[in-house]
């Protein structure tokens, strides 16, 4: 098999994984904007005269990391996908060369 063969194979990995990376850092929420989050929906609550509550801040958290969970998922799963079909590829390649 040539070297660009695995090359190929390689830099489809390497996507990948600079893909997970980036679905990861583009989570909806990052822990270090919580704070705000939650001041924000303090001030929401209070300018419609309504009670903030701990449970409702966290099912609005929760609600959020359910999304963000799907997104990393999504990421994965194409990840999985893309790295999984550059193998292939390469596997083909051997068997071509050495048949």
């Amino acid at each position: 098999m040539d070297n660009q063969d695995y090359n190929k194979a390689e830099r489809a990995v390497d996507n990948t994984e600079e893909s997970l990376r980036n679905t990861a850092s583009d989570a909806k929420w990052k822990v270090s904007d919580l704070a705000d989050k939650a001041r924000d929906y303090i001030k929401e609550k209070r300018d419609n005269d309504q009670e903030a509550t701990q449970e409702d801040w966290l099912d609005r958290v929760k609600a959020n990391a359910s999304d963000t969970w799907e997104d990393i998922k999504d990421g994965a799963s194409d990840a999985w996908e893309k790295t999984k079909d550059a193998a292939e590829d390469v596997k083909a390649e051997w068997n071509k060369k050495t048949n």
